[in-house]
């Protein structure tokens, strides 16, 4: 029997940094352009920005995390539903945070990679020549790299929301943290980072 080699082309996902790189170069290109700063198009910069943090950021896993065991006992449609409100609220305060840009460099220090999970080192160079160092952890889906966790100067993204949530949870319901988050979401002011109210303070 004659046998014929078969050629299959496998398709790797590009390494993190690349990836990441290539995403933060995005927003940097709109935050630099001269006529998407106009007052007129603060609109549609917002949404080009949320767009690409949506390339970034693995808004559902974030959410998973967040809410930790209590996770689990949601419906599919609870998970949809908090999923949504929860990325809202985290692309809001990812834009209100790049809409600072002053000019400050993101220099990339290094990655690792183990199996599915990445972490890509970055420091944000700030004019006056201080840094801050931000770490994106990732996980692969299929062909791409998505962050589920953010630390700047080791402060997690995900761990400051999963006491925020416990807290809620703690002292009331789960349905007491789906208000929470909507009335977050529904203040429809940019500025500032939005947080859960009463949540979140000490």
């Amino acid at each position: 029997m004659l046998t014929l080699p078969i050629a299959v082309t496998v398709w790797a996902a590009p390494p993190p940094t690349d990836q990441l790189r290539r995403s933060i170069d995005q927003v940097l290109s709109v935050l630099e352009d001269p006529e998407m700063n106009s007052a007129l198009r603060a609109g549609e910069r917002r949404a080009a920005l949320r767009k690409i943090a949506g390339d970034i950021f693995d808004f559902a896993e974030i959410t998973k995390r967040a809410l930790g065991p209590h996770w689990q006992a949601r419906t599919p449609a609870e998970r949809g539903e908090i999923v949504r409100l929860f990325s809202n609220l985290l692309e809001r305060s990812y834009v209100a945070k790049i809409e600072l840009y002053n000019g400050e460099r993101i220099a990339f220090t290094g990655e690792s990679v183990d199996g599915e999970l990445a972490i890509v080192r970055t420091r944000i160079v700030t004019r006056q020549g201080s840094e801050i160092p931000v770490e994106y952890r990732m996980l692969r889906r299929g062909d791409r790299w998505l962050t589920y966790d953010l630390t700047i100067e080791g402060v997690s993204l995900v761990s400051n929301y999963r006491g925020q949530f416990n807290k809620i949870l703690q002292s009331g319901s789960y349905s007491d943290l789906v208000k929470r988050l909507r009335e977050a979401v529904e203040d429809r002011s940019e500025e500032g980072s939005p947080k859960l109210r009463r949540a979140s303070q000490r």
